[in-house]
């Protein structure tokens, strides 16, 4: 794939806002959008080959249908008959329909697997970081290194060269990366109404070190009942690993410092920032900091104090909303960064047996260019599911759109929502502009050879990950046996082989 700047600006550069959808990869339930709805920036179609919209035609002569499988909610009752009009105006741009199906965010990982091991027919999936090199590695998923170039100039050119390299395995392109926030940028947050109680200076919380008295003036101010951090089982403490770069592999404890020039593989459990944050944890769950509950409850509930999550200063508005919190005020801990796997966070594949993949991309293409589609699709159609307003904002007229934004396309040409921050995706932007990149950006770690230790590691993990990062068992004591039980399970052999893998990477 031919290079281009690596720190090209956005093609589009159009300004930014909220609209609703999950944040990939994020702690916590954000809203997104942005503001220039009225924009309507269309793909243009080549008239002398094979793919244009004269001639993509279905064997039977019928315009064709292309099968889209996402992750979601549970679809409303009119979900298909919403995409079925969002598909007419694919059909009148591009030529295609579109049949979005949504597996829900509980069974979706099993569902795409399934349907990749039985050779189920679909044209587009949604992949991200924990099955994209899994099903690149069972040839599922099409090549489209040079496709993506030949016949949507348009899409290539938009997204950064960055993104095109973290989406790159073995010299080679299988999906499109959603341009978002693309980069991790890390924000812890506290309740507004605490900050100016206590007075509480947010610039000077910066790490764990900077944010242990405060919390600790909280709990004694608001007494022994109230946990100003609420974690839970799947909801430990958001991004404790981001220093690290976790090369795609899927092994939590793995990885590379962030900007290690040697690229050094590391067991995160035996490294001294990881270990201290690992007992300021637990200090703040013997001190009653954090829920007493929280190695074993599934909902730590809403009301948090403080809170964490990835995304953008904008992005408080909505997790402060999913808490029931009138405002959360901000600081930022960790990042712009980019690696891999932040990158690999939502992409679209195309098919390796699709009988339409230059319309796939065309689709993709039509996602990230036209703003009409793009709201559409973020939104629901106009007059049941959202209006515009007459600046160009978007009102939503029902909150049970499932398909989520972040899945689908472009942040930066999607309508500002009218009750939104108009800086939203100006801000996401900026990150994406200043992140700098981890040493090992790139790099895509090939689990085969040792994919029987991997499982064997992870299931090893699983046994302590809730009580380690809720703080309910003490490191000092506990972290040599979970060390000793990695290393039986095999990830010193999970680590040689990263760090073969890495240096004859970066070695060509």
């Amino acid at each position: 794939m031919k290079k281009k700047n690596v720190n090209k600006l956005l093609a589009l550069g159009l300004v930014s806002a909220m609209t609703a959808g999950m944040l990939a990869g994020c702690g916590n339930t954000a809203s997104t959008t942005t503001d220039n709805g009225a924009a309507d920036t269309t793909v243009t179609e080549a008239t002398d080959d094979k793919t244009s919209t004269d001639t993509a035609k279905a064997d039977n002569g019928e315009v064709p249908t292309l099968i889209w499988w996402s992750i979601g909610g549970t679809p409303p009752d009119d979900f298909d008959k919403t995409i079925a009009e969002i598909s007419d105006y694919t059909e009148e741009k591009i030529g295609v329909r579109i049949d979005v199906k949504i597996a829900s965010w509980a069974d979706w990982a099993t569902k795409m697997n399934n349907i990749v091991n039985t050779g189920e027919y679909f044209d587009l999936m949604f992949v991200n970081n924990t099955n994209y090199t899994k099903f690149v590695n069972l040839n599922a998923l099409a090549d489209i290194t040079e496709l993506v170039q030949s016949e949507t100039p348009e899409l290539y050119d938009f997204i950064p060269e960055d993104l095109w390299r973290g989406a790159t395995i073995k010299e080679k392109v299988y999906a499109v990366p959603t341009y978002k926030d693309s980069s991790l940028t890390q924000f812890w947050m506290l309740d507004d109404s605490i900050v100016q109680k206590y007075n509480i200076d947010m610039d000077s919380i910066k790490d764990f070190a900077t944010l242990d008295p405060i919390i600790h003036t909280i709990k004694e101010g608001e007494g022994k009942s109230v946990y100003p951090i609420h974690l839970s089982q799947g909801a430990t403490f958001n991004g404790f690993f981001n220093g690290y770069d976790g090369l795609t592999a899927g092994v939590a404890v793995m990885g590379v410092k962030y900007d290690d020039e040697s690229r050094k593989v590391v067991n995160l459990l035996e490294q001294d920032d990881v270990k201290e944050n690992l007992n300021y944890l637990h200090k703040w769950y013997v001190d009653g900091i954090i829920n007493p509950d929280a190695n074993v409850v599934t909902d730590a509930g809403k009301g948090a104090i403080f809170s964490t999550g990835q995304g953008w200063p904008a992005a408080a508005e909505s997790w402060a909303f999913g808490q029931g919190i009138e405002k959360y005020d901000v600081t930022k801990v960790f990042g712009p960064l980019y690696t891999t796997e932040t990158i690999q966070g939502s992409m679209n594949a195309v098919s390796a047996n699709s009988n339409y993949k230059a319309e796939a991309l065309k689709v993709l293409q039509l996602m990230n260019t036209d703003a009409k589609f793009r709201n559409m699709c973020a939104f629901g159609t106009e007059g049941n599911f959202m209006q515009y307003e007459e600046d160009g904002t978007v009102t939503k007229l029902r909150d049970d759109w499932v398909w989520p934004t972040y899945t689908q396309g472009t942040f930066f040409i999607l309508a500002t929502q009218s009750d939104g921050d108009p800086d939203a995706w100006k801000q996401v932007k900026e990150q994406n502009e200043a992140a700098t990149s981890s040493t090992c950006l790139g790099f895509v770690f090939d689990p085969e050879p040792v994919q029987n230790e991997i499982a064997n590691v992870n299931t090893a993990w699983e046994k302590y990950n809730n009580d380690l990062l809720t703080g309910a068992i003490d490191p000092e004591t506990t972290v040599p046996t979970i060390i000793d039980e990695l290393n039986a399970a095999g990830l010193q052999t999970v680590i040689d082989e990263a760090q073969k893998q890495l240096d004859a990477f970066f070695a060509n």
